[in-house]
Order: C-alpha cells, then structure tokens, then sequence
C-alpha cells in the first residue's frame, strides 16, 4: 500500500516542473527582448545627432533651411568643405593644429602624471598616503568651472593668459586619471615582481619605466583616451584662458562663427555644421584604433 500511494503523488510533481520550466524560459526570454529594444533605443538617441549633423553638412544655405532635416536634398558637402579650410585665411586648420596640441600633448603629459601618482599610491607606503588619495577622490566634488577664475588669475599674474601653457598647464593634472591609474595598478602590479626587481638591484625610476609602464598599457591607454576626449571638447576654460584667435581650439572658433550673423549678419551655419562634423571625425578615428585597449581597461575597471 505505501508503495502504490508512492506511484500515485509523483506524476502530479512531475507534470507540475515540466509547467513551470516553460514559464522560466519565457520570461527569460521577455528580459532579453526587454534589453534589446531599450539597447536599440538607446543607440538611435546615441545616433540621431550625428545622422543629422552628417545630413546638415551636405546641404547648402537654401536647403539647410527649406528642406527636412533629416534627409539629404542636393550634394554640397565638398563645396561646404572648401569653404570651411579658406575661409578666413584657412583659420580652421589652425584652431584644428591648437586642439591637436592642447588635448595631445596635455593628456600624453597628463597621463604620464597620473600613472606615476596612481603607481607611487597603490604601491608605496608612507605617511599621509590615504588622506592625499582621500583628497584626490573628493576633488571630484568640485566642478571644473569653478576652478576656471582661479586658474585666469593665477596665470594672469604669471603672464600666461592667451598662451599654450595656459591649456597645457591644466591638462597635466587630471584627478579622476590618477583614481583610474590607481585601480589599474592594484589589479595588474604584483608586488612579487616589484620585490624581485628590487632584489635583483633595479632603481625605482628604472622599475617604473621598463616594468610598470609596460604593464600598464592598457590602463594607460584608457587614461589618455578619456583625457584627450575631455580636453578635445574643453570650452569653457578656452573661452576664459585664450583671447587671440589664433590660439583658440576648435570649439571656441565654431562659437565664435556662431555669434558672427549676430554680430555682421553674416550667416555661418553651414560652415559651422561642416566643421562640427569635421571635428568628431579624429575622436572617431582614435576610438577604433584605440578600440582594443579601452575596452579591455574599462573591463578591468568595472570588475575592480
């Protein structure tokens, strides 16, 4: 008898998992169309600037304001274009050599800082050590226009307004670099291996020049990816720091073509479109190229 009532409650067990394993399935497979179509959402809002951006560029005056925006009417891009690099002498080639120089060079300099300061808190014990990287985290707290006036004095009074080193200076100290540099060197520098390279009789310079750097590629790529995006894209600092418009950086130039139909009731728009294009196109470039170590660094961030 107890064997027969046995026999008789499984099937009921057994008919109710074979239920619910379709339930499971399908609601697994409702969050992933749930994460497709918010993916793909985000990506067209992502997009759409630049789908119109690219479309504006290829229109002349006339079609710029008659036809729709979101679709071409009429090839004008390259005449667009040859106005743009002669206009004013070719000042857009000059504004584009400035933001090469500001956001190359500070954030090669910059990142070269941070991996030397993240490397020397990660790595060195010594007093002090968690209130400077307390105070390296709470930087973040504080907006970059507000140090802006601060940064116009201090270089007013030093004679450097209106000259690189009044971008280049600021650039070179970049807080959120040094928390990142950090990161990556509690996650990829042993210190095994700097204990061997110290036993074996290397110097300290030399250690981080032949051995963290080279581990720190990645990180170090990501480091200068993001400081050169941030500084490529700098307006208000520019703005502040540099008068001539020989100096200006792209941005500012694109600005100041902005406020020439209010100024002479010449109209801009389409240079300023054509150039607003041109201006993503080396950030686009160095995503791609650089595609391979951003991805990795950011992945190693995220699991730190």
């Amino acid at each position: 008898m107890v064997l027969t009532e046995h026999t008789t409650e499984r099937p009921p067990v057994r008919s109710v998992r074979r239920l619910t394993r379709p339930d499971a399935a399908s609601r697994g497979r409702g969050g992933q169309r749930f994460l497709l179509v918010g993916l793909v959402l985000a990506s067209v809002y992502s997009l759409f600037p630049v789908w119109w951006l690219i479309v504006a560029a290829t229109k002349d005056r006339t079609a710029l304001y008659q036809s729709n925006g979101l679709w071409f009417s009429g090839w004008h891009l390259w005449d667009n274009l040859e106005q743009v690099f002669t206009y004013q002498d070719g000042i857009f080639l000059r504004w584009t050599a400035n933001s090469f120089l500001y956001a190359g060079v500070g954030s090669l300099g910059g990142t070269l800082i941070a991996l030397a300061t993240g490397y020397g808190l990660a790595r060195f014990d010594f007093p002090g050590r968690n209130v400077i990287f307390a105070c390296v985290v709470g930087s973040f707290l504080i907006p970059i226009a507000l140090l802006t006036l601060p940064l116009y004095l201090l270089f007013s009074a030093l004679g450097m307004v209106d000259t690189p080193w009044a971008m280049l200076i600021p650039c070179l100290i970049n807080p959120f670099s040094v928390y990142l540099a950090k990161v990556y060197t509690e996650a990829t520098i042993p210190y095994e291996l700097l204990e061997a390279a110290r036993i074996d009789g290397a110097g300290e310079l030399r250690i981080f020049f032949s051995i963290v750097l080279r581990m720190m590629t990645t990180g170090g790529a990501t480091v200068f990816l993001l400081a050169f995006v941030n500084t490529w894209n700098a307006f208000f600092l520019p703005l502040t720091v540099l008068r001539g418009k020989e100096n200006w950086t792209l941005n500012l130039g694109l600005y100041n073509w902005t406020g020439t139909r209010l100024e002479s009731g010449i109209d801009l728009t389409g240079l300023v479109l054509t150039g607003a294009l041109l201006s993503i196109v080396p950030m686009a470039i160095m995503m791609v190229a650089m595609r391979r170590y951003w991805r990795t660094g950011v992945t190693l961030g995220a699991l730190k």
